[in-house]
């Protein structure tokens, strides 16, 4: 057994970046997380990967995969349980285990207000939001945007800024965050480590569509929670609980500091949600109301989050789905927030160093270490076995974030861009390009990768918050203008977009043009950065977008009203604009949903269909490729099938139940806001 180890782990030596010197950082030496790294954690993380490519394929082998609907929207066939976990792990991936808890380490509590200020937008989100995009009869976003205001400009434009952010944004933020755990905690070569996780994540992404990333999210999220609470329990008992907490926590200073300054004390509101409005790091206007607005487009505009809950059987399953996702969003402060602050309090000297030269010698950043609070507390406390369970943890976070992404990206490049370019391209060629998207997203994420490691200086994920808010207020209040706003119309619509696009845009540069200052270092940048909190300009281009998008509404013709049916929350309940279904895109329905007589003529198409080589079986399987011809829908038969795609209806038990649970859901969490403003 012991020579077993001693393989194992001069394989894992190997595989380090070059020597033991190269990859060996003062606090965290990858030579010594390696050897901490014990068989039993190499055990967990296989098996890990086993599950997850076995729930991958299972999901791909029983989905309707060879449709759109059924490649990008699980044929919308989902329960409200699997759309929840999506929800919830698609959200916290492992920027968040970085980024949350390394912010909690530097500033205290206030940061788990982006997690229960996620509970109004998502609550939104199944009352008030899908309703509308159900009755409106789209798949994507901006195709909901052109049936609301016609044209194609808004479309595409929406399309492509969310491809930017996605690859920019949410792709780097976490290739960076679950590169830098995997390489802190192993020791193991940054560029084979994220290589070997980008290429299992495409592989049921490509294979399976939403149905696979739906599962395998479900799976991920359940070993997310699990783990991270281990940790978290593990954690409170070394420090004495939420009372040592306070304790420890208000005195953990490091022994190397700046003089004359004050950047190593830990924050006197560390443990208030609710911070002043002018000095605080996150002020409580900006936190309430702010953070809303970016929440808003997270939950609500965004077609990563909404894809799942259009996967839904019906209305009630999406409700469903958002209440859960909400009670799920209540334990991130417990499990990720605290731990970092008890990061803090156990290991000041490397989580909390603030003198420029200490931290890059520990971690290669020189405004700061805080970004290692949670892999170093992965290292130290948890044993063995155990240890490998976070690392697979981390490893779920990564790929349920990157799995969402991928889908969500291809569907909004099928469906919103090539078939502008291609517009009588046929399903099988839509299939195939959205498979070949997402290899092209893959190799763009392996490229990023230099430019993600060199940006390694604790602030790419306060970046990614802050491009947030410069770049998605806009489209947020498009969204609930559109829904709300029978006078709004197309020129106000884009118009508006254009202007809080270059204003957000000027505020972005400016952001990156002047970094911030280093513990002791003058701040010299523009009061407009300085001064105006990234949470509070998030509001105010919110409001700038919104004026603009009404007064040019007001100054252009109005949209008939016989349009606006089915495509706003006053008129959800009418009849929407003819939706048109094609054969093939008809029969992805769910056998499932009570339309035997589709399944009975599949299977006598089946029987009567010529068997293909193996070799091409298994292509077209890949590819989503129908490998039997799809029955062909009776006017009657396509007109039932368009209305359980578009109805809204729910049975009253349900909604009752979802009502209740979404107002227990409401007050336990101003209850939370309460106890710890």
């Amino acid at each position: 057994k012991s020579i077993v180890r001693e393989q194992i782990i001069s394989l894992l030596r190997a595989m380090s970046q070059q020597a033991t010197a190269t990859t060996e950082q003062p606090g965290l030496p990858g030579g010594t997380a390696a050897a901490a790294f014990s068989v039993a954690d190499i055990v967990v993380v296989v098996l890990y990967f086993v599950f997850i490519l076995a729930v991958g394929i299972w999901s791909s082998v029983r989905a309707s995969r060879g449709t759109v609907g059924g490649y990008f929207l699980a044929g919308r066939s989902m329960s409200w349980w699997p759309i929840g976990a999506s929800l919830m792990s698609t959200d916290v991936g492992s920027g968040s285990f970085i980024g949350l808890a390394g912010t909690a380490a530097a500033g205290g509590i206030a940061v788990g207000g982006f997690e229960w200020n996620a509970i109004w937008p998502l609550l939104a989100l199944g009352w008030i939001f899908v309703p509308v995009y159900i009755t409106a009869g789209v798949v994507t976003l901006p195709e909901y945007l052109k049936k609301r205001f016609g044209g194609q400009r808004l479309q595409i434009y929406t399309s492509v800024l969310s491809l930017i952010i996605y690859i920019f944004t949410r792709i780097s933020t976490d290739i960076f965050a679950g590169a830098l755990f995997i390489q802190t905690a192993l020791g193991w070569n940054l560029y084979l480590s994220t290589v070997v996780l980008l290429a299992v994540t495409a592989v049921y992404t490509i294979a399976g569509g939403l149905t696979a990333v739906i599962y395998t999210d479900t799976l991920q999220t359940l070993i997310m929670v699990l783990g991270a609470l281990v940790l978290m329990f593990i954690g409170f008992e070394k420090v004495g609980w939420y009372e040592g907490l306070k304790k420890k926590y208000s005195t953990a200073i490091p022994k190397i500091t700046v003089p004359n300054t004050d950047c190593h004390l830990p924050r006197a509101d560390a443990f208030h949600l609710f911070r002043d409005p002018i000095t605080g790091d996150l002020p409580w206007p900006g936190l309430v109301f702010g953070l809303t607005v970016v929440a808003l487009w997270c939950w609500c505009t965004d077609q990563v989050m909404v894809q799942r809950s259009l996967s839904a059987k019906n209305l009630s399953h999406a409700k469903g789905g958002s209440v859960f996702a909400g009670y799920l969003k209540l334990f991130p402060v417990f499990f990720l927030v605290m731990p970092g602050m008890i990061s803090r309090a156990l290991f000041p000297d490397e989580v909390a160093c603030v003198d420029p030269e200490v931290c890059k010698k520990i971690c290669g950043a020189a405004v700061g270490c805080s970004n290692i609070a949670y892999p170093k507390l992965v290292i130290e406390l948890m044993p063995d076995g155990l240890r490998g369970l976070m690392i697979a943890v981390m490893m779920a976070a990564l790929m349920s974030s990157l799995t969402s992404v991928f889908n969500s990206s291809s569907t909004l490049f099928v469906l919103d861009i090539w078939q502008r370019v291609r517009r009588k391209a046929s399903e099988q060629e839509l299939m195939i390009v959205g498979r070949v998207f997402t290899l092209i997203l893959v190799v763009i994420s392996i490229l990023w990768i230099p430019m993600v490691r060199s940006a390694n200086s604790g602030k790419l994920f306060d970046y990614i918050q802050s491009i947030g808010s410069y770049l998605n207020p806009p489209i947020a209040a498009l969204f609930i203008l559109a829904i709300f706003c029978t006078r709004v119309n197309e020129p106000g619509a884009f118009w508006g977009l254009m202007a809080g696009f270059v204003v957000g845009v000027v505020r972005m540069i400016l952001e990156f043009s002047y970094s911030a200052p280093s513990c002791g270092e003058e701040d010299r940048r523009p009061a407009v950065l300085k001064d105006v909190c990234y949470l509070y300009f998030a509001l105010i281009l919110f409001v700038l977008t919104s004026i603009v998008i009404v007064l040019v509404s007001l100054c252009t013709p109005p949209i008939p009203a016989e349009k606006l049916d089915g495509l706003m929350w006053w008129t959800r309940h009418k009849k929407a604009p003819a939706i048109i279904l094609e054969n093939s895109e008809a029969a992805q329905t769910d056998p499932e949903q009570n339309e035997n007589d589709l399944v009975e003529a599949a299977e006598d198409k089946e029987e009567a269909a010529a068997k293909h080589p193996w070799w091409k079986m298994v292509y077209m399987w890949l590819c989503g490729l129908p490998t039997n011809p799809t029955p062909t829908l009776s006017p009657g038969e396509r007109a039932a099938l368009e209305h359980r795609l578009t109805s809204i209806e729910e049975k009253p038990q349900w909604k009752i139940v979802c009502d209740i649970s979404a107002i227990l859901l409401m007050v336990t969490n101003i209850f939370l806001w309460a106890y710890f403003g």
